[in-house]
């Protein structure tokens, strides 16, 4: 989603977020972090590298005026006055401190930051970073204790994931700022994106894309599989996956007529849309583009393994629509009284 080759990191400070439940305290820092070389080399690909991979973004939301949500606030007064970093870092930690309404909501450190030199959709622009650190590892610390060398555990950041973190860039669209958010710590997801951000996703390919697939996925899951068997499922599936491949926008009722064959297939499929629309109060667009990004994220999490009470699992490859029906037999053995898998072909890999 973004190239962080030229970015710089101009402003950084930290402080400590409490839980509100449990009566504790927030501890702020009154000046930025000052860095050696060394930290400043380790901690930015830290905080901005998981911000490459993602591929949708979110835009504020308010029930009344979008002007009114607190981030968008806090950071738009950051990009029009540089000076104001340091006081809206403690509002921004205030903020998300008021959104611990539960115990389950951990303390930590939260860690702001300016950024310069972003690179989104081929422009380079500012962002304004919150990353707010859960949970720490041990590892241990040798020393020197008078002429021996002894070792103690200690607790630190762990460079290899980052629990929680937004960038909020400063480039608008037709739909507002643009807001990137991860979320490795995903126990209540709605303090987090609905609570302290208070974003949507952005209304695009991307939105259209995914809300699609999981409607697929869900059909195979619900209808499919009980009513058809797990080869039909993981067939379905993949001709899903060829359907969005070879198309670059997808047409609702062509996908119907590619897809399946009977009239009846097509039809509980358009049931069970509706149904998914009014249970996850969404809307699947007939007409949309499709964005590859979020196809290769979610084809990922398909299900074609086929696994059998015999410990014997078969598992069909979801980039390859014809191999379950042209490769793979289903019957039933008179003899045994068992039901069985024929499967066929040239070589073992």
């Amino acid at each position: 989603m973004i190239k962080r080759t030229r970015a710089e990191l101009s402003k950084c400070i930290i402080h400590k977020v409490a839980n509100k439940y449990n009566s504790g305290q927030n501890a702020f820092s009154e000046n930025l972090v000052r860095f050696d070389e060394e930290s400043y080399e380790l901690l930015v690909p830290f905080l901005l590298k998981p911000f490459g991979s993602i591929t949708q973004s979110y835009r504020f939301n308010h029930h009344a005026d979008v002007r009114l949500n607190e981030l968008n606030k806090y950071s738009s007064d950051i990009f029009e006055d540089e000076a104001t970093f340091i006081t809206h870092s403690k509002n921004i930690v205030t903020h998300l401190y008021e959104q611990s309404n539960s115990a389950n909501i951990k303390t930590g450190d939260v860690i702001v930051a300016y950024f310069e030199g972003i690179e989104y959709k081929d422009i380079q622009t500012e962002a304004v970073g919150i990353f707010k650190i859960e949970s720490k590892v041990d590892f241990f610390q040798t020393y020197l204790d008078e002429e021996s060398f002894d070792v103690v555990v200690q607790k630190g950041i762990s460079t290899k994931k980052l629990d929680k973190g937004c960038l909020i860039l400063n480039t608008t669209d037709t739909e507002g700022t643009v807001v990137l958010s991860v979320d490795n710590n995903n126990y209540d997801a709605q303090y987090w994106i609905k609570n302290f951000l208070s974003v949507k996703y952005a209304d695009d390919r991307n939105l259209h894309t995914q809300n699609y697939l999981e409607l697929c996925k869900e059909f195979s899951e619900e209808i499919i599989k009980p009513e058809l068997g797990k080869q039909e499922q993981s067939t379905f599936l993949a001709n899903t996956v060829d359907y969005f491949k070879e198309h670059e926008s997808v047409d609702y009722h062509n996908f119907k007529d590619d897809v399946f064959v009977e009239d009846k297939h097509k039809d509980m499929f358009e049931d069970y849309k509706k149904h998914f629309e009014k249970l996850n109060d969404v809307l699947i667009r007939n007409n949309f583009e499709v964005s590859d990004a979020v196809l290769k994220k979610e084809k990922s999490k398909f299900k074609t393994e086929i696994k059998l009470d015999t410990n014997i699992q078969i598992k069909i490859d979801v980039d390859a629509p014809d191999a379950s029906s042209e490769y793979l037999e289903r019957g039933f053995d008179e003899e045994k009284k068992m039901k069985y898998y024929k499967v066929y072909y040239n070589a073992e890999k």
